[in-house]
Parts: C-alpha cells; sequence; structure tokens
C-alpha cells in the first residue's frame, strides 16, 4: 500500500482524469442521445402494442355483452320451446363463452410475448452499442498515446517493469 503511494503521479493521476472527463464527454454527445432515441422509440412500439391488446380486449368485453343480450334474448324465447332446444342453447352459449376466454387469453399471452421480445432486443441492441462504442474509444486513445516509437518503448518498459515487480 505504501509503494502505491509512494509511485503517486499527479501529471498522470490528471492525464487520466483529464481522459475520463473526455470520454464522459464523448459518450455523451455521441452515444447517450441515440441510445435514448432507440429506447423511446422501442417504449414507444410496446406502448403502442399494450393500446391495441387494451382495444381489443375491450372489443372482445362489448362482443360478450352483446353476446350475453342476444342469449338473454334466446332464454326468453326459448322458454317457450321444449327441453332438448333448452340443453342445446345451454350448450352453444357454454362454448361461445369458452371460444372468447381463449381468443382473449390467447392475444392477451401473443401481447405480453411481444413486448418481451422487444425488450431483449432493446437491451441486446444497446448492449451492442455501448461495446461497439467503448471499444471504438480505445482503439482511438491507444492509436493516439502510441504514435510514435519512444512512447511505444516506454509502454514495454513499464509493462516489463510490472511484470517484473509480480
Amino acid at each position: 500500500m505504501d509503494q502505491l503511494l509512494n509511485d503517486f503521479s499527479l501529471g498522470l493521476f490528471l492525464v487520466q482524469a483529464f481522459i475520463l472527463l473526455v470520454l464522459i464527454f464523448a459518450l455523451r454527445k455521441f452515444a447517450w442521445r441515440p441510445i435514448l432515441d432507440a429506447l423511446q422509440i422501442r417504449e414507444d412500439s410496446i406502448q403502442e402494442a399494450l393500446d391495441a391488446a387494451e382495444i381489443a380486449k375491450k372489443d372482445i368485453e362489448k362482443l360478450q355483452s352483446k353476446n350475453e343480450k342476444l342469449l338473454d334474448e334466446a332464454r326468453l324465447e326459448r322458454d317457450d320451446i321444449l327441453k332438448e332446444a333448452r340443453e342445446a342453447s345451454n350448450q352453444m352459449k357454454e362454448e361461445a363463452k369458452e371460444e372468447v376466454s381463449k381468443i382473449s387469453d390467447k392475444m392477451l399471452e401473443d401481447a405480453r410475448n411481444a413486448i418481451n421480445t422487444e425488450k431483449q432486443a432493446a437491451l441486446t441492441e444497446l448492449k451492442n452499442q455501448v461495446a461497439t462504442l467503448s471499444l471504438e474509444i480505445a482503439e482511438k486513445l491507444l492509436r493516439a498515446k502510441l504514435k510514435d516509437e519512444k512512447a511505444q518503448k516506454a509502454l514495454v518498459d513499464d509493462f516489463v517493469k510490472e511484470l517484473n515487480l509480480n
């Protein structure tokens, strides 16, 4: 620990701090806005999918209420029909309810799956963009730092010294 404090170089510290600030500024200026825009577009498309699913659910509920009204009317009419006709209408009513339930459950599940897929795609795209930008910045910094042969030799000497210490 004492050796680290003795080897502290203010100049190196300031250069590293400056490089960090430049990196943060560059990321903020060139990467942050496109990433946020891409996320906003994804969020909007997911919200549109949710809204569409909600509208579809409301339409299904309207259809169910219409079906219920029709079934109530059918019940009034079927009172005059034989017992066999009553059993047949009850069976059709149950099948219609099951069908509507299956359709609404399927639509909701499809919407959830689409949302999850879009979310994963957005996260993957974000990770790829951050990795690409980081590599490009690191490459440019290394190229700028190691332009001349003297800087390259000094870097190699430093690495050799560090390897001998360990």
